[in-house]
């Protein structure tokens, strides 16, 4: 028995060692950011959602990119906390500030950088992702390459700071050098006793890839001020989904 305990926990080291060399730190409870996230959260390498890293959301649609967006807010909110910064740089923003509020992101501590091309736009993330006192740096376009991709991950690596790729409707998907790539598309809303409206945000969450993690889906929806995951369930022989609190 002793044995086989020691060799669970060399294992548990060797592993460790491994992610630390890959650029993955151990985190220690009282640095852990809590992102809300739950039960998703063990798909990543140590059980912790990945700072310090560059990850990829394709969106190949409108739809999916307004949905990425509440996603990614609700993320970044729980982030940042109360005194973080982020750097929100792309080509054509069609981001409302101040709905950001709903996903529990203040906009008075966002900078948008409004640019022209998606050039310019990678000079400006790969500078801001070298800075040690932003939280986050979010940036809308369209195309990357590998060599690219590198440059932002060797920046995030130095500074510590979390970067997020929102790629709009790009004209090929290649491996680029990013730890995670997420598709984030909505899902019709459960109203509430019957009242009219729209609902909560609903989202199929499809991380596609994560290194050295264990890829996989979810369905998240987000109310009072947090991600909660849906249970399917059924009712009158027709499929619904309740949320349960993660």
């Amino acid at each position: 028995m002793e044995e086989a305990v020691n060799k669970k926990e060399l294992i548990k080291k060797l592993r460790q060692d491994i992610l630390a060399m890959q650029g993955f730190r151990a985190v220690l409870d009282h640095d852990r950011r809590d992102t809300g996230l739950g039960p998703l959260e063990h798909a990543f390498p140590n059980e912790t959602f990945p700072v310090a890293a560059v990850h990829e959301f394709i969106s190949p649609t409108v739809a999916d990119a307004a949905a990425t967006t509440g996603f990614m807010a609700g993320l970044m909110g729980h982030l940042m906390q109360q005194d973080g910064t982020c750097l929100w740089v792309g080509t054509e923003r069609q981001l409302f500030p101040p709905g950001l509020k709903a996903f529990g992101l203040d906009p008075d501590r966002i900078i948008f950088v409004d640019l022209r091309w998606d050039r310019d736009v990678l000079w400006a993330v790969e500078e801001a992702l070298k800075c040690e006192k932003l939280t986050v740096v979010v940036a809308e376009l369209k195309e990357i390459n590998l060599t690219e991709s590198r440059r932002l991950q060797l920046a995030v690596e130095k500074s510590r700071v979390t970067g997020f790729l929102h790629r709009r409707n790009p004209r090929k998907i290649d491996n680029i050098a990013c730890v995670s790539r997420w598709q984030i598309t909505p899902i019709a809303s459960n109203l509430q006793y019957g009242l009219p409206g729209v609902g909560y945000p609903c989202w199929n969450v499809d991380l596609q890839k994560v290194r050295n993690g264990k890829p996989g889906k979810w369905q998240l929806q987000w109310s009072a001020g947090q991600f909660n995951h849906l249970i399917p369930a059924t009712v009158d022989k027709q499929k619904i989904f309740i949320p349960q609190a993660v």
